[in-house]
Formats: structure tokens, sequence, C-alpha cells
């Protein structure tokens, strides 16, 4: 169980991930060991699992980012699991979610521009097994992307 110290250090590991322990100790009330102690806890427990450098893709030059719906043709009994294994092979592909119900997967696919975008998809998307149907959804803005949780 988290307690209120707990739930600070998150915060303000959320809201600055370098944070210093003593800096995080002061910021929460704790002393430096305390925090420390802490946050080796959360660790070991699995509830920090790292930090990460978050990378703006459009700053390094890839302006298209798309999101595809796909359903699988499930006759063959590995079929999902080649399908996720082929799909992890493509570079492009950021990220890949599984669900229940009328689609199976989502891929998140990044691409410089629409050339590149189009070799992509005629090159790797389609090679991909068993995909039954697909559909290409074209990002055209952000709204809202929160990485920390309300703690």
């Amino acid at each position: 169980m988290l307690d209120d110290y707990d739930r600070r250090i998150l915060r303000q590991l959320q809201a600055e991930p370098t944070l210093k322990a003593a800096e995080l100790a002061e910021r929460v009330g704790l002393s430096a060991q305390q925090a420390w102690r802490r946050v080796e806890r959360m660790e070991r427990e699995g509830v920090i699992r790292g930090q990460e450098a978050m990378i703006d893709w459009e700053a390094l030059g890839f302006a298209v980012r798309v999101s595809l719906r796909i359903t699988l043709d499930k006759t063959l009994p590995r079929a999902f699991d080649e399908f996720l294994e082929a799909a992890r092979a493509v570079r492009e592909v950021t990220e890949i979610q599984t669900f229940l119900g009328r689609v199976d997967v989502r891929l998140e696919v990044i691409a410089r521009d629409m050339g590149h975008w189009t070799g992509i998809y005629r090159e790797k998307i389609m090679a991909l097994p068993h995909i039954a149907d697909i559909e290409a959804l074209m990002h055209v803005s952000r709204i809202k992307v929160q990485e920390a949780l309300p703690v």
C-alpha cells in the first residue's frame, strides 16, 4: 500500500524524474535516506519501473503518425503470435496494443512524410501475416497527452 509520502514522492518524480535524492527529500518532507529507501522499495515492488527519455519524433523529422486498427484472420492457431512477432520487427511501429472485440490489434506507426508512409504501408505493414482487415487513421493533432498518474 502506498502512503501519503509515497504518493508525494511519485508526484515529484513524475514531474521531474531527474531529481536528486536530497531535493526529492526536501520537497516531500523526509530525510534523503528515508526518501531514497522509499524509492528503492517502490522500484523493487514494480511501482516505479524506471526512467526513460521522451523523444519528440517530430523534432527528428517524423511528421506523419498513423494508428492502424487491425483485425486478424485467426483461423490458424498461431496467427496472433506470428502477427505480433512480425509487427515487433517493423522499426517504424512505435506502439502495439491488443484488444478484445472486433479490432484485435492497434499499431502506432511513424513516418517522415507521406511518401515514406506509403512505402512503409506497402512494403512492411501489408506484408504482416494474417491480416483480415485494416483501417488507417491519420493523426491530425494531439489534444491531451498525460503520462503522469493522478497519485
